[in-house]
């Protein structure tokens, strides 16, 4: 997150709301993620058809109760190959945005505490990092080795570090100046438990919430990212690779393209009723 007014603002409107509608929408947001990821998880081993196996004869075939989503142009299980798709992608976004999280966060907490020019040669890494478009540096890396995972997943976690760098940086070197901290210094307690203590509880909503935005950010760039065929290609099982595969097809079948299009907004849905703030 680039503007601190962003989270201010998303507060404000929060407070305003009835505490009850807000507690039910973060439970919806909560059933709708753990389905998903229930989905993604085992739906392979229940469906138990191979989403590679190709049944040409079976072209377009419409839903059954054998496969519920039909078959798509190549005859595969559109049900097997969702699951699929949403595993990969799922999965990869969550690695991608732990990968920024922790490393970005440690380096924020150091830059505040050493302060100097450790704090100087961060920062301007960080600005460097910045300055070069996220999307961009994802592109850069993907010609190097078109169609692999590690351009996506390197791509997408050096351009989202950057924004747990500098949250955890500028929160911490205001909390490292507070009495409690100043306190627990004189008092002889070391580091860690300093970070224990006084950082990590006020650092962990801001953490939360830019880990919410950074998971829903990363499933749309890889999501474009194979739309778009500099991501993975076919015929890997994506969601942006499905939606260009199956685009052709939408007026015979549009439950097909419909399908990966609904389970990428059902998670971003998901993701903002998750954060409908905290009960007053």
């Amino acid at each position: 997150m680039t503007n601190q007014e962003t989270p201010d603002l998303h507060d404000a409107l929060l407070a305003a709301s009835p505490p009850r509608r807000r507690s039910a929408a973060r439970v919806l947001g909560a059933v709708m993620l753990i389905a998903i990821a229930a989905f993604a998880l085992l739906g392979p081993w229940l469906i138990g058809a191979d989403p590679a196996r190709q049944t040409l004869a079976r072209f377009l075939e419409a839903p059954s109760l054998a496969h519920p989503l039909g078959l798509d142009h190549l005859g595969r299980s559109m049900l097997a190959r969702l699951a699929e798709a949403s595993r990969l992608s799922l999965s990869m976004a969550l690695l991608s945005v732990m990968s920024a999280a922790i490393p970005g966060t440690a380096l924020g907490l150091l830059a505040a505490w050493r302060g100097g020019w450790a704090e100087r040669m961060l920062t301007a890494f960080a600005d460097a990092i910045l300055a070069l478009p996220g999307l961009l540096l994802v592109l850069l890396l993907a010609a190097f080795a078109p169609g692999q995972f590690w351009p996506l997943y390197v791509g997408i976690s050096l351009a989202l570090w950057v924004e747990y760098f500098r949250v955890v940086r500028a929160a911490a070197t205001i909390m490292l100046a507070s009495p409690q901290v100043e306190a627990s210094r004189l008092l002889g307690f070391d580091a860690l438990y300093i970070v224990r203590r006084h950082l990590l509880p006020e650092l962990l909503p801001r953490l939360w919430t830019l880990m919410r935005f950074g998971y829903a950010g990363a499933v749309l760039a890889m999501a474009a990212l194979g739309f778009i065929g500099v991501g993975l290609q076919p015929p890997t099982a994506e969601l942006g690779v499905m939606m260009i595969e199956l685009l052709p097809y939408y007026s015979e079948a549009p439950w097909l393209v419909g399908a990966p299009i609904f389970i990428l907004f059902a998670t971003l849905l998901g993701m903002i009723l998750l954060g409908s703030g905290k009960d007053t």
